[in-house]
């Protein structure tokens, strides 16, 4: 009938880790599950812990595991009554031998979750769990999968910094996930991601053919990331947002970036995120003598991270890869000039050099200590940049976008489901 709207889905996301303050695969759980209920479709997520801050009417299942990285206690020997079936065995068996289990153990538990849901969803959107048991749930259901981008970006740089044979060894072991991901993305007939760089990644490191994958860009709440015109702006300070502590993340060459900067200006570094035990941050603020210029705020909630930003002269994204970054956008949707690097899809995401932002090679801490040096000395330029990069992620980055967009996934998704070519591709 002309002019009927095509009808509501019921959607299944599932994600293994949901909680925001775990990463951007919360961010991206929490605000697109949010904007979908308000395109009219329902969206009941499945989630390991931590679990999720869910918006209303968004509907949460909690698929529980052993737990066994829980913030207060990582690492940790559950009690014999904890365990309740053979999955949870597998995960705490894996964790023993040095490996990270969650992906394949989530994926195994949510497909035993789901077979009791068994017709009532319309589409399954797995959020980069791409556990085997992902395989069997898209036997069942038209299924997409989000890569945001290959953690065999995270696993060479990390090896590439080990310190030993010892560290690299107990490296290949974490990262022996990665082994069943990329064979689950081979598999797997539709695939999102958020970027054009991070699509070629995903080709060339996980072994995806280009006509799986559809490039989503995610999005930023410019109602909540804004500039706040009431603050003062402290003279000299720089922001970073590290979800995790992880070499990806750039933190020691923005450090040593930093010492440079302080031989000719006050300038002071406020980290937001947690160091590990066993992190080299501490010791090199401590080598570089940084002890009074760095604060590592820990995690803060959104609200605090706005009035951080509205405090600062420059935000700092000194990652050596992104697969999108959206610390990137959100400090820019504050308004607040940005220095960044090159790294991955972080051109693409933030604009050119210069207007929307200042780039500068990753891993260079001499041409990231010139970029800060040179926005420090020029109020007119972090002006232009700040105005010129809330007006890009204004014009490019609504999660309503990417709502819209991903519902047009889905509904390629279930036409070919139904048309029995469950190994088509994206096409276009």
């Amino acid at each position: 009938m002309p002019g009927t709207l095509p009808p509501a889905l019921h959607i299944a996301l599932l994600t293994y880790r949901g909680n925001p303050q775990s990463g951007g695969q919360g961010v991206y759980t929490h605000y697109l599950s949010r904007e979908l209920v308000a395109l009219g479709h329902r969206v009941t997520v499945f989630s390991g812990q931590p679990y999720p801050v869910l918006a209303p009417g968004v509907e949460l299942v909690a698929v529980p595991s052993l737990d066994l990285y829980r913030a207060e206690d990582p690492f940790r020997t559950p009690a014999r009554h904890e365990f309740r079936d053979a999955v949870d065995v597998l995960e705490f068996a894996v964790m023993c031998g040095a490996g990270f289990p969650e992906p394949l153990t989530f994926s195994l538990r949510a497909r035993r979750e789901l077979r009791a849901w068994s017709g009532r969803f319309d589409v399954v959107h797995d959020n980069q769990c791409l556990g085997y048991g992902v395989l069997g749930i898209a036997r069942r259901f038209p299924t997409v999968a989000t890569v945001h981008h290959p953690i065999t970006v995270d696993r060479a740089l990390d090896l590439a910094q080990a310190p030993d044979w010892r560290r690299r060894l107990s490296l290949r072991r974490w990262y022996g996930f990665l082994r069943m991901q990329k064979r689950v993305v081979r598999r797997l007939p539709r695939l999102l991601t958020v970027s054009e760089s991070s699509a070629g990644d995903v080709c060339r490191q996980m072994g995806a053919r280009r006509s799986q994958l559809a490039v989503v860009p995610v999005g930023v709440d410019t109602a909540l990331f804004r500039p706040l015109p009431g603050v003062d702006r402290v003279p000299g300070r720089l922001v970073t947002t590290a979800s995790a502590d992880v070499p990806l993340k750039g933190l020691v060459p923005l450090l040593e970036a930093l010492a440079k900067v302080r031989t000719e200006r006050h300038a002071e570094l406020v980290i937001v995120g947690r160091a590990r035990p066993d992190s080299p941050l501490r010791s090199t603020i401590e080598r570089l003598g940084l002890q009074d210029a760095v604060t590592v705020a820990g995690v803060v909630g959104a609200e605090d991270l706005v009035e951080l930003y509205a405090g600062a002269e420059l935000a700092v994204v000194p990652s050596l890869y992104e697969g999108f970054s959206l610390p990137a956008i959100e400090a820019m949707a504050c308004g607040v000039p940005l220095v960044c690097t090159t790294g991955g899809a972080l051109p693409e995401v933030v604009g050119r050099h210069g207007r929307t932002a200042l780039l500068v090679p990753p891993g260079d801490p001499g041409a990231l200590a010139c970029e800060i040096g040179r926005a420090l000395d020029d109020p007119a330029l972090r002006s232009s940049l700040g105005e010129a990069g809330r007006s890009r992620v204004l014009e490019r980055y609504s999660w309503r976008a990417t709502a819209e967009a991903t519902v047009v996934q889905y509904r390629a998704a279930i036409a070919a489901h139904r048309a029995g070519g469950r190994r088509a591709g994206v096409g276009g």
